[in-house]
């Protein structure tokens, strides 16, 4: 009976892991800021709801093993975790007390395709990288071409560090890809209107 209800027990990681004489652990990946937000953009990075993000954003660790156990208890079947006292899952709830980000607003969507990336990240970012990969900029290169802005930058290079420093964490530790160090542009197409960019969830 219990055979019959969880369909897809032989192809779950658990059955491999079963197999195997020592235990493997997944390689897992997140790139934690190299420093604090400037509190020049403070009032951007409140504005755009990714205050409370750019806050923790710097002390993130991954215990691998952990994740690597709880994949192990993963069903896909109830998209829940199957533990020794009962089932439990991740919700959006978790993620807005977790990360203070809203999750009653508008979803993200749209086309992620642009026939000229250069000219977006000109017109919102005021410069062109020199590799730009499927609309994917390297994080690197929003870290070496935004410093940090003084108390003499114009609200022009704030609003471009706080543009940049949002891309950076989006790339970094929010919806970071396999690549470890590519960001997509698409997530810049959101940050056009700050105040806009809070209402999505």
């Amino acid at each position: 009976m219990a055979g019959e209800l969880i369909l897809l027990d032989k192809e779950h990681i658990s059955v491999e892991q079963m197999k195997m004489s020592i235990d493997q652990v997944l390689q897992c990946y997140i790139r934690n800021m190299s420093s604090p937000p400037s509190p020049l953009i403070e009032n951007y990075l409140q504005e755009a709801g990714f205050w409370h993000v750019a806050t923790i954003g710097r002390g993130c660790k991954l215990d691998q093993k952990l994740i690597s156990a709880l994949i192990e208890r993963w069903r896909p079947e109830t998209h829940t975790f199957h533990l020794p006292c009962g089932e439990c899952t991740i919700t959006l709830k978790d993620v807005q007390l977790q990360l203070g980000l809203p999750v009653d607003g508008y979803a993200v969507t749209g086309s992620a395709q642009s026939a000229n990336w250069g000219a977006v990240c000109f017109k919102l970012l005021g410069v062109i990288p020199d590799n730009i990969n499927g609309g994917r900029i390297e994080m690197g290169w929003l870290r070496d071409t935004f410093p940090e802005p003084d108390n003499d930058s114009t609200e022009l290079e704030r609003t471009r560090y706080a543009m940049a420093y949002i891309l950076e964490m989006i790339g970094g530790y929010l919806m970071p890809d396999l690549s470890q160090n590519l960001v997509h542009l698409r997530w810049l197409l959101k940050l056009v209107d700050f105040r806009a960019a809070s209402e999505f969830s």
